[in-house]
């Protein structure tokens, strides 16, 4: 029997949060390219954070229901990976680790403090966001 939250089939509601999540994902793709091309190293680095973040809560709520309560990309991905039982997502996590925390630590770097990124560290981390969502989405799909 479905459940309901306030007369709306529990499923709909999670198909449409999995909707807006997966497009703010690639539309903070999308601005992490712009401003890398711009010149905005900084905001490249934590767009493309928020970009992998909101792509695996998607992913996470499609097929779990529900995503931990974090913004550590790494802890989602774990998380990814065990729901999807995907060893090419595993290998990534572990070949991709230090950019991953790289990736992770630019969602607090870029907003609170002084520190700045460089233009190859914004297109390292949009890079590796970019591949990361790439790979999701084609074992999502059942082609990796």
């Amino acid at each position: 029997m479905r459940r309901s939250v306030l007369g709306c089939d529990v499923v709909s509601v999670h198909r449409r949060e999995v909707e807006v999540l997966r497009r703010r994902a690639l539309e903070f793709l999308e601005h992490a390219r712009i401003a890398l091309e711009r010149g905005s190293y900084d905001l490249t680095c934590f767009l493309s954070e928020q970009a992998l973040q909101l792509y695996l809560k998607s992913v996470l709520l499609m097929f779990v229901g529900d995503y931990p309560r974090t913004h550590s990309v790494r802890v989602l991905l774990s998380e990814v990976v065990k729901a999807l039982n995907s060893r090419d997502l595993e290998e990534f996590a572990r070949v991709n680790r230090a950019k991953l925390i790289a990736l992770e630590d630019a969602y607090f770097t870029a907003r609170y403090f002084a520190s700045e990124y460089s233009r190859e560290d914004a297109e390292e981390l949009l890079k590796v966001a970019a591949e990361a969502i790439s790979l999701i989405s084609r074992v999502v799909k059942g082609g990796a």
